[in-house]
């Protein structure tokens, strides 16, 4: 017995029209991929940046390396672009407001109600989270309108509790039971 080899479909409803590439396309299709929500912060000159980020990626074990991707107009990237180090935290459920406003434009992201302390390398550390990482930048690779920086681990903790917090359709979200 073979099996049949599958066949197109004639269902008009089965799938969209394809629309050709563009910025909307593309933000419309990842509004549906949920992802993690982290945030990336540095020592800068004049205090420490950050910003909320769902472009986290695993890359390697050996060694431990990770990337992100970061705007070249948003207000962190100067001193992501010359950093030797960057903390990267992985943000809980309880933790929606900490997101937005490490999202939000002009925010004062390092003022109260964050609660953080300098860590290794200098690093902004915020607390309350699921887990840390700061990290060695190692590459910063041109992608558009963005730079994936590709960054080796040095130091971090995965021992904080709960429950990740996600972003998909546009909000942040959590996982359901």
């Amino acid at each position: 017995m073979t099996a049949c080899p599958p066949t197109a479909t004639t269902d008009p409803t089965a799938s969209g029209t394809p629309r050709p590439a563009s910025a909307d396309l593309l933000r419309s299709v990842f509004r549906r991929h949920a992802a993690g929500v982290a945030v990336i912060t540095a020592r800068g000159e004049a205090g420490p940046v950050g910003f909320t980020a769902t472009s986290l990626t695993s890359v390697s074990a050996e060694p431990p390396l990770l990337s992100f991707g970061i705007a070249t107009g948003g207000s962190s990237w100067p001193v992501i672009a010359t950093t030797g180090h960057v903390g990267v935290h992985i943000l809980g459920e309880h933790q929606e407001e900490l997101a937005a406003t490490f999202a939000r434009r002009g925010a004062d992201r390092f003022g109260a109600p964050t609660s953080w302390r300098e860590g290794p390398e200098g690093v902004p550390v915020l607390d309350g989270v699921l887990a840390w990482l700061v990290c060695r930048v190692v590459a910063r690779i041109p992608a558009g309108d963005h730079r994936i920086v590709l960054a080796e681990v040095v130091h971090g903790d995965p021992t904080g509790t709960g429950r990740p917090l996600l972003y998909h359709q546009g909000r942040f979200t959590a996982l359901r039971d």
